[in-house]
């Protein structure tokens, strides 16, 4: 689903708004542009329950994240963006490097638990999932999978796992790795996975091929599981969800987060959708849906019933806005031949 280093970007716009805060008046004469990368089937959704409260227009500008960063900080003061709402906080830790977010309004802030937002304040997290092994049974016993992600470097996985590793969300894994075992080690995993692992294009033809039986395991984040489950249905999918334990880096935490451009033209409206996706309602929206199988952020929002519940996860501590950029990430991708 998501790729690195795509060039294109498609642009669409709704006709949304969020008036809390703003005179029917502005609301009506204030248009918004959102840079997101986020599942356009989720843009679509929240923006439809942002319309039942505001006359704000939004331009939805959509694309894969590390392309949608880079073009933000080409577009520098010159971008008309006014948010950028992408899966990934990497991505948005890269952006409060080069300076170009304002700092989100603290009431916003205490919406939802500080480590899932940028230290600085200059960032907000939305939503969580994990990453996982979906495997299939008929190919692997339970017993049999890792206890530790970098064991899938190892010889005895040759032909046994699939990666996407030119999807965007397999960059944060890598940044956990370097993060929690070094540089070195990092560079040695990626090149045993190079020599063990099968290659698909994104997450989603990973984990369609474990469910076919191509491939007995694979590294995804869990809504990619979740989705081809609910879209095959729970008696015609040859496959399940492996959880690492332990705080192991294979569980890593991955955060969805916001940020109001410094640049922006219409700071009021853009903080305003900010704080719209941590509201209850679309919070609540989130959780319900059978579009995304993210885990919802702000306290006391239940996510989607098929999740495995949030506090029975075991993620590695680290602490998003010290994950990194995923600069390095990309390099030591692209040094073990895998990008």
């Amino acid at each position: 689903m998501k790729y690195v280093f795509t060039p294109s970007l498609v642009a669409f716009t709704l006709a949304i708004g969020f008036s809390g805060g703003l005179s029917s008046a502005l609301a009506q004469t204030t248009s918004l542009t959102v840079y997101s990368a986020q599942h356009p089937q989720v843009d679509a959704m929240l923006a439809a329950e942002f319309t039942k409260e505001t006359g704000i227009k939004v331009l939805l500008h959509e694309g894969e994240g590390p392309d949608v960063a880079n073009q933000l900080i080409q577009e520098g003061a010159d971008s008309p963006a006014d948010v950028f709402f992408t899966e990934n906080s990497p991505e948005l830790n890269l952006l409060d490097e080069k300076g170009v977010l304002a700092p989100v309004d603290p009431a916003t802030l205490k919406l939802v638990p500080a480590q899932y937002s940028a230290a600085d304040g200059n960032w907000l997290g939305v939503l969580a999932r994990e990453n996982v092994l979906a495997y299939n049974p008929s190919k692997i016993s339970a017993v049999d999978l890792p206890v530790h992600l970098l064991d899938l470097a190892k010889p005895e996985w040759k032909g046994k796992i699939g990666i996407a590793p030119s999807d965007s969300d397999f960059l944060p894994l890598v940044s956990a790795v370097i993060k929690q075992d070094g540089t070195a080690a990092a560079l040695a995993w990626l090149k045993g996975l190079k020599a063990n692992a099968l290659i698909y294009d994104d997450d989603e033809g990973a984990v369609a091929a474990v469910a076919r039986g191509d491939v007995a395991t694979a590294i995804i984040n869990n809504y990619y599981w979740d989705r081809l489950d609910t879209e095959l249905g729970p008696e015609k999918i040859d496959s399940k969800i492996y959880h690492f334990k332990n705080g192991d880096t294979g569980g890593l935490i991955n955060v969805s987060g916001a940020a109001v451009l410094k640049s922006s033209k219409n700071q009021a409206a853009a903080q305003q959708f900010v704080a719209f996706l941590d509201s209850e309602a679309a919070q609540k929206l989130l959780g319900a849906s059978d579009i995304d199988y993210e885990y919802p952020l702000r306290p006391g929002v239940a996510p989607n019933a098929k999740l495995t519940p949030f506090k029975d996860l075991t993620p590695p501590n680290i602490d998003v806005s010290k994950l990194g950029d995923d600069q390095e990430a990309g390099q030591l991708l692209q040094q073990a031949g895998l990008i």
